[in-house]
């Protein structure tokens, strides 16, 4: 199984939210990414797993 990898910006408009609250996010750790050069990337299942954290918060 292959996950796709994202930039910052398709995670932006995936999410519908700014760039820089994407930067903010990998900053404090609420979404994982890491590194290829000097590109940020974030795996789908990053994604995915923090709309879920966040999701099942909200919830309660």
């Amino acid at each position: 199984m292959t996950t796709a990898v994202l930039t910052v910006d398709q995670v932006a408009v995936r999410l519908g939210i700014s760039r820089w609250k994407v930067h903010d996010l990998i900053r404090s750790r609420e979404l994982t990414s890491f590194k290829i050069g000097r590109c940020r990337r974030i795996s789908e299942t990053a994604v995915d797993a923090f709309v879920h954290l966040r999701t099942e918060r909200d919830a309660a």
